[in-house]
């Protein structure tokens, strides 16, 4: 009897046991379900804000696209159902900060949309370049404004060494071919660097730019920059000569400027077609004396002319002869014209200075091929530029001189050490390259 209530006692005992269990573990499982809820939105990704032109691009739909030919702003809305009445509305509010019909073929533009079945336009966004945007915003009040995108300026440092010409060395590294150009216009009275020499080498430290800190939007300037050519060395240093205007030039290490008063040359040319001769004849006019007082520099059609030196426009027209030219006064004794030109950019009046882009090489006047006739007057006088004793540029004021040596210290012994790669050892007696840079 005994043992019979023992085991019916040990029977409940155990039934207790499996019903407490049960309980507790039915108890624990809301719990452990909302723990395993939350571990399941502690993980999921949190969406981050995309801002760019200025607005968080989750807040819309954002419609990309680039304008086409027979495109245009009232064309673009009106195919996003914006309606006729509303186009005019934005377009006469805005138009005092943005002219809608300058949009071009090409260029991109961003639509920003209301995020719901229609996907109404509320801001329309066009980018003329890399860097520039405008904003014509009409969700709540119609307002236009132009701004540019953030951009990050990275100083680099490179060095190289010529076995063909400039152009290749940079090439090989990838590197742009703007820095052959900056540095050719930096060292213009001073190399010629279509006579460089194999085994020349040189140094330099620029800026890169980029748009958002990722997009690569070209060289920004040359800070400082080393030559040496034939085995003689040329520094070259930047130094902001007037900070009111922005006014900036290359002087040496000794604070003296490279440049002279002129360029040796009013456009990056093929080849130099006919010099300045007095004596030049032609066998097309029966072989006789036909001087050209010219010197003609052969390049492609479009390509940018530009002023040899700062001075006032006297003339900008058109004659039979000339086709469209420019002419130029310097000062009371130099004068330059430019002539045969595809288009002019400056009219009479205007103030260029050196390296302003004044026209495009053409063929217009009396001309056989596409190129710029360049003409130099001395005292009235037309004379062969090549021939002329000119004058330097501006030097340094003294008040500056001290401030300029001060500056480029630092500047000069880091380009100094910038290692020169694989550089061979230069043998002045090697033959000549004489290709283009």
């Amino acid at each position: 009897m005994d043992q019979t209530r023992m085991s019916r006692l040990g029977q409940r005992c155990i039934f207790l046991l499996v019903v407490t269990l049960g309980l507790v573990s039915c108890k624990n499982e809301p719990q452990k379900q909302i723990n395993d809820d939350l571990a399941v939105v502690e993980k999921a990704p949190l969406v981050s804000d995309i801002y760019e032109f200025g607005f968080n691009l989750n807040e819309y739909i954002v419609k990309r696209d680039t304008v086409k030919a027979g495109d245009s702003f009232g064309k673009i809305l009106e195919s996003n159902n914006v309606g006729f009445s509303k186009i005019y509305e934005i377009a006469e509010t805005a138009r005092d900060s943005f002219d809608i019909r300058k949009i071009q073929i090409g260029k991109p533009y961003t639509l920003l949309c209301s995020k719901d079945s229609l996907e109404t336009p509320r801001s329309f966004i066009y980018q003329p370049n890399k860097e520039e945007y405008v904003v014509v915003n009409f969700h709540d009040s119609i307002h236009a404004f132009t701004s540019r995108k953030p951009i990050k300026y990275v100083e680099k440092e490179y060095s190289g060494v010529i076995n063909s010409n400039i152009s290749q060395t940079l090439a090989d590294d990838g590197l742009s071919l703007i820095l052959a150009y900056k540095m050719s216009d930096i060292y213009a009275w001073t190399i010629d660097f279509t006579r460089l020499q194999k085994g020349d080498r040189f140094k330099v430290i620029y800026t890169d730019k980029y748009i958002d800190d990722t997009i690569y939007a070209g060289i920004d300037k040359i800070k400082a920059a080393y030559f040496q050519h034939n085995t003689e060395p040329f520094y070259a240093f930047e130094f902001e000569t007037d900070p009111v205007n922005g006014i900036t030039d290359f002087y040496n290490e000794q604070a003296k400027t490279l440049r002279r008063a002129f360029l040796k040359a009013p456009v990056e040319y093929k080849r130099i077609s006919s010099r300045f001769n007095l004596n030049r004849r032609i066998a097309l006019y029966g072989n006789r004396v036909r001087p050209h007082k010219g010197t003609d520099f052969a390049a492609n059609i479009g390509t940018p002319i530009v002023a040899t030196a700062s001075g006032r426009v006297s003339k900008s027209s058109y004659t039979g002869g000339n086709g469209n030219y420019v002419k130029i006064r310097h000062n009371k004794v130099y004068e330059t014209q430019y002539l045969h030109m595809q288009k002019r950019k400056v009219k009479e009046g205007d103030y260029v200075k050196q390296g302003d882009v004044i026209g495009w090489v053409g063929m217009t006047g009396n001309t056989s091929g596409p190129h710029v006739c360049y003409r130099f007057w001395k005292n009235g006088v037309q004379v062969d530029p090549f021939k002329q004793k000119l004058p330097a540029a501006e030097p340094i004021s003294e008040n500056l001189k001290v401030k300029y040596l001060e500056y480029i210290k630092p500047i000069k012994v880091q380009i100094d050490a910038v290692p020169f790669k694989g550089a061979p050892e230069h043998k002045p007696e090697q033959n000549l390259i004489t290709q283009g840079y």
